[in-house]
């Protein structure tokens, strides 16, 4: 039903008390859409208010035709659900809300129903409904109240004789109370629930302080039924119910700090979040009950509903919201990993260029294992999910070796730098972090040196065993040629070397959800203690299997999810025709140097080969630079850095780089560095 645009007495005329629910409804959302208007000019909509208000008062017979349907309306509409469940997720869970808001996305809804919460959401589907509820004055407030619903709400409604000891409170009061009793059940219920209990601290469980909760909501009911929501008994009661909210408010914070020693669960901060806004809501519903000026009160209370269902709507708050301490969780383990990825003096330097080394000589072996994958003609998925398992196990194998891969360094060495920032008004904190920087650079430098100085000769020496041994190289002329073409700078490898940065951006994700589930799980301690794997394993065995998983586990995690990426989602690109395709610089200087033993010393002379040499020059730097990046901006929100404070570290990087160019690349001789103090900065983009 379309609502006339500027007349109110045309919109009064559709008015049917006799009508359908469904074009009951209708007519109310037409009435509401030609208050909003546009939704951009507050005072307009309220102007239309009053349009309507003089147009009942003009009109008897239409005011009385308007009470009769409010009280139709009324019949069939129980606000207490809305009241004390709109905003909020059905089921307490983090996986239902998410399809419960996917589903509204979606979905239309209707208005054929007596839902309320359903309703109220078709009602007001814009934020903008928030401003001009806001912007109604107090009188014009009272006289919406005289004018639409006091004489409407004389007569008895159904749900008068609900509660005998509240017969003395009118609709609307009953529907407040019943909301806040509703409420106040569902914290009850979060603060009992065994997932949320366990977890709480000795202190939290000793007071009791849930099993007190319903006493207290009693009390205040008694109080609000027998005496008067205006009485002082009843604030009296509020307050009692309040402090008591409060007390289980710290107590469920309490959970936090179990979550943050044995890892995170997106469910319980879920409800943990939901727990923390019931409270907010019983809040407002108390201070709308108690209120001597009703008409303002129920106003702020539906502006604050508009507020929170146009919020309830958005799966990326709701996202946010719920992974905001998982994505803290898995900085931080990725910042424990990282440490052992950063070289801070010339020993480890050289440490890290010997590791790189071996690490080179491994995927030299991977090379010429991808390269047979494709002698075997699979379909392109099993030659994806072979050459991805190549891949895994050959990452698994530089970790059992305690080696590296240069690309696998920056995802996880990121979050390691920004640790240093937790304090970072501290003195000295931005000169740490800018000597981790350093450090990092250096780090990097040292990998790819390593990686490539043993991987090319390693495919050669294999190569050539196998021309000696077959009389063939790893691969024939026209593969070789093709890899050549593939790795052209000219071509789409820089796009390629990004996406692979991406891909070991979420390795260290997966890495660090990974561990977290582990140890929220607790599996190290079930592993060393179970009967049936002591049994099997025996104790000390056991023991030991479970010390080197809790060790270990986030890297073989990190190896096992890149190299199934690496290889496995080319090809499920491939199969929607989207040519997305993998640069890792390791892989492809051992592919580069297996084509050229095949294609010998004359495509020195090519313009191919050295198309295909600043390709790999490229990728590099990419394949590092994307990976970091995304850590590091993981780990910059997870510490929440201001945008003061990356001004600052910005300004810090620019001084040292200005200072002292060499150490971005060269190791010190020694721990100590003579590095320039914090730069003044000027805060700007507060």
């Amino acid at each position: 039903m379309a609502a006339p645009r500027n007349d109110p007495a045309a919109l009064l005329a559709a008015l049917d008390a006799d009508a359908p629910v469904a074009q009951r409804h209708l007519w109310l959302m037409a009435a509401l859409a030609w208050i909003r208007g546009n939704g951009q000019d507050t005072q307009a909509s309220v102007g239309r208010i009053e349009l309507l208000l003089d147009a009942l008062a003009a009109n008897p017979p239409q005011q009385a035709a308007w009470h009769r349907w409010w009280r139709a309306f009324r019949q069939n509409m129980d606000p207490a659900p809305l009241l004390a469940d709109f905003g909020f997720a059905p089921r307490t869970a983090f996986l239902s809300e998410l399809g419960f808001r996917l589903r509204n996305k979606l979905l239309p809804g209707t208005p054929d129903t007596t839902h309320p919460s359903e309703l109220f959401s078709l009602l007001f589907p814009s934020e903008s409904d928030t401003k001009w509820i806001a912007a109604l004055s107090p009188s014009l407030l009272q006289r919406l109240h005289d004018t639409l619903f006091a004489a409407a709400d004389e007569a008895p409604q159904p749900i008068a004789a609900a509660d005998p000891e509240c017969a003395g409170l009118d609709s609307w009061e009953r529907a407040l109370t019943d909301a806040i009793l509703f409420s106040v059940s569902q914290v009850s219920a979060t603060g009992f629930a065994a997932e949320i209990r366990v977890r709480m601290s000795e202190q939290a469980l000793r007071s009791r302080t849930f099993l007190s909760l319903p006493t207290q909501m009693e009390a205040c009911q008694r109080a609000i039924c027998t005496q008067g929501p205006h009485s002082a008994e009843a604030a009296l009661a509020a307050d009692a119910l309040r402090k008591q909210l409060a007390v289980c408010v710290e107590a469920a914070n309490t959970v936090y700090a179990h979550l943050d020693e044995h890892g995170i669960s997106v469910g319980i901060v879920f409800r943990l979040r939901q727990l923390r806004e019931r409270v907010q809501r019983i809040h407002h519903l108390l201070d709308c009950l108690l209120s001597r000026n009703r008409a303002q009160a129920t106003a702020s209370l539906l502006a604050e509903l508009v507020s929170v269902g146009h919020r309830s709507r958005s799966v990326r708050a709701l996202i946010a919201s719920s992974t905001h301490l998982t994505a803290a969780k898995v900085a931080e383990r990725g910042a424990e990993s990282g440490e052992h990825y950063i070289t801070r003096n010339r020993a480890e330097y050289v440490d890290m260029l010997r590791h790189a080394a071996g690490g080179g000589a491994v995927i030299g072996f991977t090379t010429w294992g991808k390269f047979l994958l494709y002698g075997l003609a699979l379909s392109p998925f099993w030659l994806g999910f072979a050459a991805g398992m190549n891949y895994a196990l050959s990452f698994v194998l530089v970790q059992l070796l305690h080696w590296t891969v240069a690309t696998k360094q920056p995802a996880v060495t990121a979050p390691a730098m920004v640790a240093k920032l937790k304090d970072i008004q501290a003195p000295g904190a931005v000169r740490v972090f800018v000597d981790e920087v350093a450090n990092l650079f250096r780090s990097q430098v040292a990998a790819i040196a390593g990686n490539l100085a043993l991987v090319v000769p390693t495919v050669l020496l294999i190569s050539f065993a196998l021309r000696a041994i077959t009389g063939e190289h790893m691969i024939d002329a026209d593969t070789a040629r093709h890899v050549l073409h593939d790795m052209d700078v000219l071509g789409p490898t820089a796009l390629f070397a990004a996406f692979t940065g991406v891909l070991l951006f979420a390795s260290s994700i997966v890495a660090g959800w990974f561990e977290n589930w582990f140890v929220l799980h607790r599996l190290d301690s079930a592993l060393a203690l179970h009967p049936r794997v002591t049994g099997l394993l025996g104790a000390a065995r056991a023991q030991r299997w479970a010390t080197w998983l809790r060790a270990n586990v986030s890297g073989l995690a990190a190896n096992v999810s890149l190299g199934l990426m690496l290889g496995v989602i080319p090809a499920f690109a491939a199969f929607f025709g989207l040519g997305l395709e993998v640069r890792h610089v390791t892989l492809s200087a051992g592919q580069v140097a297996a084509a050229v033993t095949t294609l010998g010393w004359a495509s020195l002379l090519t313009p191919g080969l050295w198309l295909a040499l600043a390709g790999l020059v490229v990728v590099g730097p990419i394949n590092l630079g994307v990976s970091f990046y995304l850590a590091f901006r993981l780990a910059l929100k997870a510490q929440a850095i201001s945008n003061v404070n990356r001004e600052r570290i910005r300004a810090a990087l620019r001084l040292r780089w200005r200072k002292a160019p060499l150490s971005f690349l060269l190791p010190p001789r020694d721990t100590a560095t003579d590095d320039p103090a914090d730069p003044p900065v000027t805060p700007s983009n507060p």
